[in-house]
């Protein structure tokens, strides 16, 4: 018990230097959007598909998902020439990606559950000029990130700021110097759509589980009082 205390501390730890001073910004996650889940699925398809795949979920899944008609998705979101049975997949070559990125770009299936809907919320809006970095952009919430920045275009050009708080502890605020072709309200909701999105791939049946999940906790309960008074008519004549 003690080894089992010692290693959940240690994790904790890592997890905490990770993203130690550094607020991760609130994504505003709905499942229940289908709006925002079809605005998310073009944009993916339009600024991610094109170095990263979702290789478990299908156009057509999408379409029925979000009830909307598979003729529609093949039009408005998939790619020309996709089928409505295709996966996400992207056309990207893996040796090409690699060599071009120093890596080959992950396949994005489960990154809302790898790594949160606020981290990448907060990853896709803290990207910042920095003359250092071979791609001449740098993230503050993934420092060294070999991924350009995909929505430079919408949301413009940031660069870092060192500032002090009132207790004297130095953190990095990020200034917009050349707006993009969205103004700041717009591109939040740009990236919370995207967000919103990511986060349904991961599990495409998050709400079913949810209203699933009521009823059987509904059973279990009910089931621990009848086992209960089971329990008791069969030892009540026990000393």
């Amino acid at each position: 018990m003690k080894n089992l205390i010692a290693l959940f501390l240690l994790l904790l730890s890592f997890g905490g230097a990770a993203s130690e001073g550094i607020e991760l910004q609130k994504a505003n996650v709905d499942l229940s959007s289908n709006d925002s889940l079809q605005r998310g699925a073009k944009h993916f398809v339009t600024y991610c598909l094109g170095c990263h795949s979702i290789k478990h979920i299908r156009y057509l899944r999408i379409a029925l998902d979000i009830n909307v008609d598979p003729k529609k998705i093949l039009k408005d979101i998939a790619p020309e020439g996709a089928n409505i049975y295709d996966q996400l997949h992207s056309a990207m070559n893996a040796h090409d990606a690699e060599k071009w990125f120093g890596i080959q770009p992950p396949d994005l299936s489960l990154i809302a559950r790898s790594r949160g809907a606020d981290w990448l919320y907060s990853y896709l809006k803290s990207y910042y000029i920095d003359p250092k970095s071979p791609r001449g952009v740098n993230n503050l919430i993934f420092e060294d990130t070999a991924m350009p920045n995909p929505l430079w275009q919408l949301q413009g050009d940031q660069h870092a700021e060192p500032k002090k708080n009132i207790w004297g502890k130095e953190y990095t605020k990020l200034v917009l110097e050349k707006p993009g072709t969205l103004s700041e309200g717009e591109f939040d909701i740009f990236v919370n759509d995207l967000v919103n999105f990511l986060v349904y791939a991961g599990e495409p049946v998050q709400l079913e589980r949810q209203r699933i999940g009521k009823y059987a906790i509904f059973f279990i309960l009910m089931f621990i009082v009848v086992a209960y008074l089971l329990k008791k008519e069969y030892w009540k004549d026990i000393d």
